[in-house]
């Protein structure tokens, strides 16, 4: 029997192997351009998708009020003077006439532009020349135009193109790659106009279009629209929701039939046993519709029978919801924001989310929207402008670098965030023109209404608001102090009788005997007990105490009746008394404070 030879393990991607799991994915190795064919598609279905579905209409129009807001504008800040503001003053007068059709200004158009990129993948912008007496601020107008003027064609040789050059895609490349110009209908295809016969076409030069799209892989020449990951999935969604309307349209039929028996042979049955009136048959035809309250009677021998499909179920939201959390991300905006959903969202988290989506819509101005329409219009005004003669040759560079200002955020705390920016200026942070700039504003021009708000208020005689009070800490009061409760009568007498003529004799001298004065001796008696819960502190003191000779019969001391009844755990201490010369040996004990915890005499003989 042959021997298997065992192959040794490879390390490998799971992704690239043809095992079970991946066997029934398919993928071809199509290049940026082939993976498009089916673009016109595409497209056509993206747009569909804005018309009729809610959450594609609000991907675009969320992509569009994001990215270019009320506008973005240039500040011509090479300029200095009576130049700059003659050239503002221009710009301002050639924005209101920009649009080649006459209907929106430079802004509305930017504002179109993004909002045909996002929905069918690219927009073109042609700049349309104009006669110098067609009353116009600068002989130039911008024309927006449809991504579907530009056909999906290759050519390797076609009429009018110069030789070496090839079409594909509808752009014409030169022998080096770059575009040097681009075929496009004379009027919208969409208009009952097919083909793409010469007869049809038209060559523009690439300096007159600027194609505006989002390439996602190096070489592509034509955008997707940006929905196009997930129109499959919005259809699903959609029909879906249409078939839990109807659903739920039918369930609210609630109609009543009434269905009787069969007449005997001897009766009759052409007459109504209610009416006595003759009845009509109608054979194959209702006698009415099925309305909401409806009470119909069937005729002998008829039945109806309803189908009972599934209900939609308890999680159907939840479902919708999370359906659309895929759409929203697909099209990069929160869900929040997509949906309007901020149901159990936090104004924290809300903060981190915006935050991040105003990061992507940044970076989408500043690489797609400024480089590709902005700009590329400021060039054009600027080359209008010297051809008219209204800049110089050596203005030309100055007034093509400008400096645009997107259209600022609002603040997400209107407390917070504006203080947060004021502790950035204090602390050298930033300048103050970087946050007014943020705002979309000109600081030049904030600081020259400052200014003359100030000459405007002098000048009325109003005075400055009040610097607002200074937040003074509330005063804590400090602890009243402790009240010390006064000795009784009887522990006034037990210090005296220690204090009074007292030696002390230190047995060990290393350990320190705490002073007598200020602290509490209560001495135990056997009609008194004390009460002390701290543990003791073995400290024993030696002393001797001469004292006259001791009546048996009279108490040691006059002391005062006590009538309290005190718990200790403590046992009572031992006194030993002798008639005959005496030595007494007296133990205390204190506790950590110092405070007496017990004492112990012994008097012994001498």
């Amino acid at each position: 029997m042959a021997k298997r030879k065992q192959v040794a393990p490879k390390a490998r991607y799971d992704a690239g192997g043809q095992g079970r799991r991946m066997v029934g994915w398919q993928t071809p190795s199509s290049g940026p351009n082939v993976a498009v064919q089916n673009l016109a598609t595409i497209r056509n279905r993206a747009r569909d998708a804005s018309r009729n579905d809610w959450s594609g209409e609000s991907g675009v129009q969320k992509w569009t009020t994001s990215l270019i807001g009320i506008g973005i504008t240039p500040r011509f800040k090479r300029l200095k003077g009576a130049r700059k503001v003659f050239v503002t003053d221009l710009w301002n007068e050639f924005s209101a006439q920009s649009d080649a059709d006459g209907v929106l200004n430079i802004y509305g158009q930017q504002t179109l532009g993004v909002r045909s990129w996002f929905e069918a993948g690219e927009v073109f912008a042609r700049r349309r020349y104009r006669r110098l007496n067609d009353g116009l601020a600068v002989p130039m107008q911008v024309q927006l135009i449809e991504a579907d003027f530009c056909p999906l064609f290759d050519a390797d040789s076609w009429p009018g193109m110069p030789k070496g050059n090839r079409i594909r895609s509808g752009i014409e490349l030169d022998m080096l790659g770059r575009r040097v110009a681009y075929w496009m209908y004379r009027e919208h295809p969409g208009d009952n106009v097919t083909g793409t016969s010469a007869a049809l076409l038209v060559r523009i030069d690439a300096a007159d279009i600027k194609h505006i799209y989002e390439p996602k892989r190096p070489g592509q020449l034509r955008g997707v629209p940006a929905m196009a990951s997930v129109l499959a999935r919005l259809r699903s969604i959609g029909d879906f929701d249409d078939a839990v309307l109807e659903r739920q349209k039918l369930s609210n039929l609630f109609v009543a039939f009434i269905t009787r028996t069969m007449p005997g042979a001897d009766s009759d049955a052409n007459i109504d046993p209610l009416t006595n009136m003759p009845i009509e048959w109608m054979d194959g035809e209702p006698l009415a519709g099925m309305t909401p309250g409806l009470t119909q009677e069937l005729d002998p021998g008829q039945d109806v029978k309803f189908a009972n499909p599934p209900e939609a179920g308890t999680m159907y939201s939840e479902y919708m919801r999370t359906q659309h959390m895929g759409t929203a991300a697909a099209a990069g905006i929160p869900y929040e924001l997509f949906s309007g959903d901020i149901a159990n969202v936090s104004d924290r988290t809300l903060r981190v989310i915006i935050n991040e989506f105003r990061r992507f819509a940044e970076q989408r101005q500043w690489q797609v929207v400024i480089p590709m329409f902005c700009q590329p219009v400021i060039e054009w005004f600027a080359d209008a402008a010297l051809m008219a003669g209204l800049i110089s040759e050596a203005e030309l560079p100055d007034v093509k670098r400008v400096e645009h200002a997107p259209h600022g955020w609002q603040y997400i705390h209107p407390t917070q965030d504006p203080q947060g920016k004021a502790l950035e200026v204090t602390n050298g942070f930033r300048s103050r023109s970087s946050i007014i700039a943020e705002r979309g504003d000109d600081p030049e021009a904030v600081d020259l209404e400052r200014q003359e708000d100030l000459k405007r208020e002098k000048a009325l005689d109003l005075l400055p608001p009040p610097p607002p009070a200074p937040v003074v800490p509330e005063k804590v009061p400090a602890p009243a102090p402790e009240k010390k409760k006064a000795p009784s009568a009887l522990e006034l007498a037990q210090i005296g009788l220690l204090t009074a003529q007292t030696e002390f004799a230190m047995r060990d001298p290393v350990v320190q005997v705490a002073p007598v004065n200020n602290f509490n001796v209560v001495l135990p008696t056997p009609e008194q007990t004390i009460v002390n819960n701290l543990p003791p502190t073995e400290v024993v003191n030696n002393f001797t105490v001469e004292q006259p000779a001791v009546n048996v019969a009279a108490p040691i001391v006059n002391m005062p009746e006590v009538t309290n009844n005190i718990v200790n755990n403590v046992p009572p201490a031992e006194v030993s008394v002798s008639l005959k010369d005496r030595k007494t040996e007296t133990t205390v004990t204190y506790d950590s404070k110092g405070n007496i915890v017990s004492t112990t005499q012994l008097e012994t003989d001498a």
